[in-house]
């Protein structure tokens, strides 16, 4: 059954996610911490703990252009087994899970007190922002059936 297009019904809501996603961009390219490609990593891993296909579909590509390794993509499921991913990545990970399963523990004392000798306030704000926002565009996806492009 074909759903609805959400970008047509809700226009306005549409944008301010877009305005957020540009937002974003601007301040993870600027950043030497969070840089736009783990921002492409944390988009995928959010995904695939969602099982967004569309999703994992656009941020595997993305973060493709944007010149992560394969091995790394194919190892994001298991980053916390491997030494590929930096100690600070492995935080914005670890953020990534507890904040996206938050009917769980949500975000332990124990991974705030480790992003917190990483990141400034501005920044562990701004992740936490980019993997809620994620979080959204997943739910919008996923509750309106959004095709993966061929």
């Amino acid at each position: 059954m074909k759903r609805l297009d959400y970008y047509n019904t809700a226009p306005q809501a549409m944008d301010i996610l877009m305005q957020q996603e540009s937002y974003f961009r601007r301040q993870f390219e600027a950043s030497e911490t969070m840089s736009v490609r783990i921002w492409e990593l944390v988009k995928l891993r959010v995904s695939q703990i969602n099982q967004c296909a569309f999703c994992i579909d656009m941020h595997t590509k993305e973060a493709i252009k944007l010149g992560e390794t394969h091995e790394r993509l194919f190892l994001l499921d298991a980053w916390k087994d491997v030494d590929v991913f930096t100690e600070e990545e492995k935080v914005i990970l670890q953020m990534t899970e507890e904040i996206t399963k938050i009917h769980e523990k949500g975000l332990t004392d124990e991974t705030y007190q480790k992003a917190m000798k990483f990141f400034d306030p501005h920044y562990f704000s701004q992740i936490i922002m980019a993997i809620a926002t994620i979080n959204v565009w997943n739910r919008i996806a996923i509750s309106t059936h959004t095709p993966v492009p061929n």
